[in-house]
């Protein structure tokens, strides 16, 4: 039997991509046989419950939510927990772990934001503790996993780690494909945390260029308490056309991608870009920045735009908006393109990475 210490203490319920990665993943692990699963959990996670992990939580008693907490967790609590539970691995899901595992450590490293452009952290303050924590974990780590080509690129340049020590495991789709919706579609959705890399008021200043008569609505979700978005929206004259919805629940959010006419993704940078192919397999056409991460993702199935430039983003809007035709071929050829991802398979290549560097 191989004992997995998984480090849960960056997770919430709350926390979007890199969360839903691990949920989706580890809800596919459950009942494998030679294979125990126990979750370091955040205090916020272990109240929650989480029952798409595989095993059995330790509650950390300490907060995701308190910085300082967090990341003591993470430099000495992980090990701690490792070694009492014996464990033959340590998994690191969310881009942190400890500098001196006490078990060989596979980091999964979804991006590498802090050292590539810093300037999107939300604190400057937090650029230096962000770099340490990172690059120690990425230093310690028996093997590092990572979310796309693109991603694995500026990891190996970040890192000077060998081409053999990153693996690239693509996150999935649910696999679903007969169960689209054929209801009415209008409107654009977009998704995402208040962080500036996701470049939201850029797309709210294209939205305001497109005029009245055929702007569509935008709703927008992600956002946590007081949603910095209102005040951009409300310069802009648009508040109107802007539906901003906060955090939603996975069926609210279901609903938003089958009713709406496309997504909209403006990110300047990704690991992966979980919208995009998201929107696709659901037969929703997608609309997104021209970044080589979202070529990885969409190849020709969906249309770019250059997200630094808000003319740009509202013409691609509306020449795609304004094409029937265009929107039914982007719906067909990206649920054909949403079949190459799967959950099934991401587990799968996250299970081989464990079997190559377990004790």
């Amino acid at each position: 039997m191989t004992r997995v210490l998984v480090d849960l203490l960056f997770f919430t319920g709350k926390q979007g991509g890199t969360e839903t990665v691990a949920r989706q993943i580890y809800s596919r692990l459950a009942n494998r046989p030679g294979w125990e699963f126990v979750g370091y959990a955040s205090s916020e996670l272990a109240a929650a419950g989480a029952d798409w992990f595989p095993g059995r939580l330790i509650d950390s008693g300490l907060q995701c939510d308190k910085r300082p907490q967090w990341a003591w967790g993470e430099l000495f609590g992980v090990s701690r927990a490792a070694r009492s539970v014996d464990a033959d691995l340590i998994h690191a899901p969310a881009n942190f772990g400890p500098r001196r595992p006490s078990a060989p450590m596979v980091l999964t490293l979804h991006d590498v934001l802090a050292f590539k452009r810093p300037e999107f952290l939300p604190s400057k303050l937090g650029v230096i503790p962000t770099k340490l924590l990172i690059g120690g974990a990425a230093r310690a780590a028996s093997h590092i996993v990572t979310v796309s080509e693109a991603a694995r690129a500026d990891i190996l340049e970040v890192t000077g780690r060998s081409a053999a020590d990153v693996t690239v495991v693509h996150p999935g789709g649910s696999g679903v494909r007969d169960d689209v919706s054929t209801q009415p579609r209008s409107g654009l959705f977009s998704l995402g945390n208040r962080m500036p890399h996701k470049n939201f008021p850029r797309l709210l200043e294209a939205l305001a260029l497109i005029p009245e008569a055929s702007r569509p609505v935008l709703t927008i979700s992600g956002s946590h308490g007081d949603d910095p978005l209102r005040a951009v929206a409300a310069d802009l004259g648009i508040e109107k056309w802007v539906d901003l919805r906060g955090w939603l629940t996975n069926d609210e959010v279901e609903n938003l991608y089958r009713s709406s006419a496309a997504v909209v993704f403006p990110t300047l940078f990704e690991g992966f870009g979980l919208p995009v192919l998201e929107g696709m397999e659901r037969g929703c056409p997608v609309i997104c920045s021209d970044i080589p991460v979202l070529r990885e993702v969409g190849a020709d199935a969906v249309r770019y735009f250059d997200p630094t430039d808000p003319a740009a983003i509202a013409a691609q809007i509306e020449r795609t908006l304004a094409d029937p035709a265009a929107l039914e071929e982007m719906s067909a050829d990206g649920l054909e393109r949403a079949q190459k991802f799967t959950w099934d398979a991401a587990a799968e290549g996250l299970l081989e990475v464990f079997e190559r560097t377990a004790r």
